[in-house]
């Protein structure tokens, strides 16, 4: 198998791809043909099926498919010109060497959250913490495959588990440096902060937005999912209650950014402030990801710059 970071013009292959997208076209002259985004765990690859015969058998997208083709250069991008496709069968293909995946050992990453999770002292927030990441497997191994977004960062396999985990760490050293953020409060809001991406997102393969992610979205589902805990703790402060739910409301940071609050305490600034901060330096590193080059890649839409690599001599 030749990953899709490793071709290049010029070759033909036959191999099994994860058919990602499959989008119907129609050229000038009114012949259909397919547009393809087909996949691998090392990267995404452009393709086209212009001529529509017998060799192209019946697929669709999310399908696992044995498809032979020619890689060429279209527009300074790779592009497949495919003419044979069919589906894979059982036994042809690892689902693990077609999804993206975080570089980081899941099982690691959940350790050190578990770690930072210890240093909550509140019983109640501990309680309700451990309500979800301790006494729930079925959670905790969602949790731990699921990704964080369908798109834009962190669309991997342990890709919410690496951005709650970097979130909570960054949560960890602001209470290092400002005393008076409230520690158990930030860091147990910043593990919720993102659960209800759970619901909002379908599982991999299709890693889609769900009717209900697409209709209420993930803070509102997030809200939910941790005030039904906190019904379930007897005596859980009133106050307190309306705090950790503030911070997850709020954590996006803006209205228009899809928060119903703003930040109204510092707990749910500063969440908001983490989470900005590693989604959006995320962004940059998977941009840059695959790339030697140290020219401007153009503007990036989430960003809102032209951005590019640090040249080698900073």
């Amino acid at each position: 198998m030749i990953y899709i970071q490793d071709l290049h013009e010029g070759i033909r292959i036959s191999q099994v791809f994860l058919c990602r997208q499959k989008v119907t076209g129609t050229t000038k002259t009114g012949r259909s043909y397919y547009s393809l985004k087909l996949q691998d765990k090392t990267g995404v690859l452009d393709a086209k099926v212009w001529e529509l015969s017998n060799s192209i058998e019946h697929f669709e997208a999310n399908d696992y498919i044995l498809a032979e083709g020619d890689i060429q250069n279209y527009n300074n991008a790779l592009q497949m010109n495919v003419r044979r496709i069919r589906r894979a069968k059982e036994g042809e293909y690892d689902q693990k060497e077609f999804l993206p995946a975080s570089q980081l050992a899941i099982e690691d990453m959940y350790g050190e959250l578990m770690r930072l999770a210890g240093k909550i002292q509140n019983p109640y927030l501990k309680q309700l913490v451990d309500s979800f990441f301790v006494e729930d497997p079925a959670f905790i191994s969602a949790f731990k495959a699921h990704s964080a977004a369908k798109t834009v960062h962190h669309n991997f396999i342990g890709g919410l588990l690496q951005h709650t985990l970097r979130v909570t760490q960054l949560c960890y050293f602001y209470t290092l440096q400002y005393p008076m953020l409230n520690r158990d409060l930030l860091l147990a809001t910043a593990m919720f902060h993102d659960i209800g991406k759970l619901r909002e997102l379908s599982d991999f393969p299709a890693n889609d937005y769900t009717d209900e992610g697409q209709l209420i979205g993930h803070i509102v589902i997030g809200y939910e999912m941790v005030h039904d805990r906190i019904r379930a703790i007897q005596g859980f402060p009133k106050k307190l209650e309306t705090e950790v739910l503030h911070c997850i409301l709020a954590h996006q940071g803006e209205l228009e950014y899809g928060s119903p609050k703003k930040p109204s305490i510092i707990e749910a600034l500063a969440l908001s402030y983490a989470d900005d901060t590693d989604a959006k330096l995320e962004i940059m590193i998977e941009e840059f990801e695959g790339t030697a080059s140290m020219d401007f890649l153009g503007v990036n839409r989430f960003l809102g710059t032209n951005i590019r690599k640090t040249s080698k001599e900073a």
